[in-house]
């Protein structure tokens, strides 16, 4: 074991963020911690690096072993160069090296035992240099700059003249070299395109080292670890497995948590109902009986209601109306920014109801093409043509969109004034805005949460033809999830740009890569791209016969398995509905038994207190008996019914 985080709680102000949060990393071990925007992540990284306190709890790294950390902002500046300031972290090595050839031009005026001391340094000096990777350090640098998406023209651009992600690219560079026993990344792939990203995951899987990352990339995740940290309402649980495996796994448990918690809930409501029903009997066995299942209520162990998985955010996309067949047409499109190409001679089609997404490196061109078709960039050359009937919907990931001084009520009334106050508030309590959060200013808002008012406005717009720029940039997991059913049960058009694997595999029909200037189609989602790729770089043919027919007989082999399993589940509810039916017919005549039984036994009790009785001894002795004889069979009706209820 690596590092052990033992009972770690945190709390801002009265909010809980961690209550007793444990888990362990082995040597070697890819893990992730996963769970919503502000569920604690980013803190809980804080606390193992040291950059914050815990209020409770310990963090235990191993004797003897380094850890390093890439948080999500970058502070570096400075007029190094990107070069050098990846070569700043070798400079153990470079020491090293001066020291080597400082030493062989000693050598050449010694002789004898001086001679004999230097080759003996020099012998030192030089295991430790190769023990270290000394004779390769600087193409394991540029091999590193590259793989993150820097060329070589960009070697030289000084750190103060980079964006935050280039900074931040510039850091996790760094982060690798260092070669620390255990990394700590935080959104590594955020300014990644995909070359890098893939890049990153060989990386990270080769890593001889221990690797946790907390990052909303599932496909990303599901390439790179083995173990999950899920942090979910203050508690932090342990699932083997990549990020597919654990949602799986983390579905079946939330399952059988609100199965059990209903299952509890259904018992409390019969209980208390044979409770009422036992004291209304207002016998004294009764009575006590009602008790004694009252205490037990009071000893149940009640659970929590578990969250309800995906049922925060709420999105639902309608077109108004429906579009022509023929949604969008480029033919010979260019662009350039000076002497800077992105592309030319572009051409393609979307048809009504596809679902596109553009895929490329950074820088490429994508954002251009959208912000083309939406007339915000003028066109160097060729045409765009939108069909008949096509309404516009788009999401513009820097959220231009927006407006940054007015309030979020006033951005959804100003563009749509029909909506009275009720809806307005309901639109926004469906994006999780409710209360006075209605009243802050768009300005003052974090990237998700103004992702989330675009996606509201997006919903409203009642649009047929989506245009969407990186939308799932800042959304946590489950919102990611929720979009992505939007889009899928969506009727209208889709065209959008992502880096997202997971959901382009989710939501794409088809896919056009950005590549060489050109695009290149692929009718598929994102797993039909990486096969069809990979066979253009090979040069083969389709997918063989063999293993098409593996998969349709695999297909009727389950699909024939899952029409047994129904029958017999059928016949099974069947046979549960009819007993059932039979336990509370068995119920409703004990009953009616019962309530013959004490209207009986009530006029036989009046019937004894008649004057004319009083004296009549065998009479008394003959309605005695009789209610003897009622109360010994009311006492069995009530014993049958409270054990029919409890079936």
């Amino acid at each position: 074991m690596i590092l052990s985080v033992q009972n770690i709680s945190k709390a801002f102000s009265e909010k809980q963020v961690l209550k007793n949060a444990s888990f362990h990393i082995e040597e070697n071990e890819k893990a992730a911690i996963v769970g919503i925007n502000g569920a604690g992540k980013s803190t809980l990284l804080k606390i193992i690096v040291g950059e914050m306190q815990a209020d409770e709890g310990s963090i235990i790294l191993a004797k003897g072993k380094t850890l390093g950390y890439l948080a999500q902002h970058q502070d570096l500046s400075g007029e190094r160069t990107i070069y050098d300031e990846l070569l700043s972290v070798k400079q153990n090595l470079i020491d090293l090296e001066i020291r080597m050839r400082q030493t062989e031009c000693s050598m050449k005026a010694l002789e004898g035992d001086a001679l004999e001391q230097q080759m003996a340094l020099y012998s030192s000096l030089t295991h430790q240099f190769e023990s270290q990777n000394g004779y390769a350090y600087q193409s394991e640098l540029i091999g590193v700059l590259k793989g993150l998406g820097f060329e070589e023209k960009d070697f030289k651009r000084e750190i103060h003249t980079l964006s935050g992600g280039q900074k931040t690219r510039v850091a996790l560079g760094k982060l690798l070299l260092l070669n620390p026993d255990i990394i700590l990344l935080d959104e590594p792939t955020n300014h990644l395109d995909m070359s890098s990203i893939s890049w990153l995951e060989t990386y990270l899987l080769n890593y001889k080292g221990a690797v946790v990352i907390v990052s909303h990339d599932r496909y990303f995740l599901d390439r790179t670890v083995q173990k999950i940290i899920e942090v979910d309402q203050t508690k932090v649980t342990s699932f083997i497995g990549n990020y597919s495996e654990y949602a799986v796994k983390k579905e079946q448990l939330r399952t059988a948590a609100w199965n059990a918690y209903m299952n509890q809930q259904r018992e409390i409501r019969h209980q208390e109902a044979v409770i009422e029903k036992l004291r209304s009997f207002n016998r004294e066995k009764s009575i006590r009986r009602a008790e004694s299942r009252e205490k037990m209520l009071d000893k149940m162990e009640l659970l929590e209601k578990p969250s309800e998985a995906k049922a925060d955010m709420k999105m639902v996309l309608t077109p108004y109306r429906e579009s022509g067949n023929d949604v969008l047409s480029v033919e010979g499109l260019s662009k350039a920014f000076g002497d800077l190409k992105l592309f030319e001679n572009l051409s393609f089609e979307i048809k009504r109801g596809e679902h596109v997404a553009i895929i490329g490196d950074n820088g490429t061109g994508k954002t251009t093409i959208l912000k083309l078709i939406n007339e915000l960039l003028p066109i160097d050359c060729g045409t765009i043509r939108l069909g008949s009937n096509v309404e516009i919907g788009y999401y513009d990931q820097e959220h231009h969109v927006l407006h940054m001084e007015k309030t979020l009520f006033e951005e959804i009334s100003d563009d749509y004034p029909y909506l009275n106050n009720t809806e307005i508030r309901n639109t926004l309590a469906a994006f999780l805005f409710t209360g006075e959060d209605v009243f802050k200013r768009i300005g003052d808002l974090s990237g998700g949460e103004r992702g989330r008012v675009s996606l509201a406005k997006l919903m409203l717009s009642e649009s047929n033809f989506l245009i969407l720029d990186e939308p799932t940039n800042h959304l946590d997991i489950i919102s990611k999830e929720i979009l992505e059913s939007a889009l899928n049960a969506y009727t209208g058009t889709v065209l959008y740009v992502s880096h997202d694997r997971y959901f382009i595999n989710k939501t794409a029909t088809r896919i056009l890569d950005l590549t060489g200037q050109t695009l290149v189609n692929y009718n598929g989602n994102y797993d039909y791209y990486l096969e069809k790729h990979d066979t253009v770089m090979k040069a083969a043919g389709l997918e063989p016969l063999s293993s098409m027919q593996t998969a349709q007989t695999t297909t009727i082999r389950s699909s024939t398995m899952e029409s047994t399993e129904n029958k017999q589940d059928w016949k099974e509810w069947k046979e549960q509905q009819a007993a059932q039916r039979k336990r509370e017919n068995d119920i409703k005549k004990c009953e009616d038994a019962i309530a013959a039984l004490e209207n009986e036994l009530a006029d036989l009790e009046a019937e004894i207190t008649l004057p004319q009785y009083s004296s009549n001894v065998a009479k008394l002795q003959e309605l005695t008996s009789k209610q003897a004889e009622v109360t010994s069979q009311l006492e069995k009706l009530y014993e049958k019914w409270e054990n029919l209820s409890e079936n």
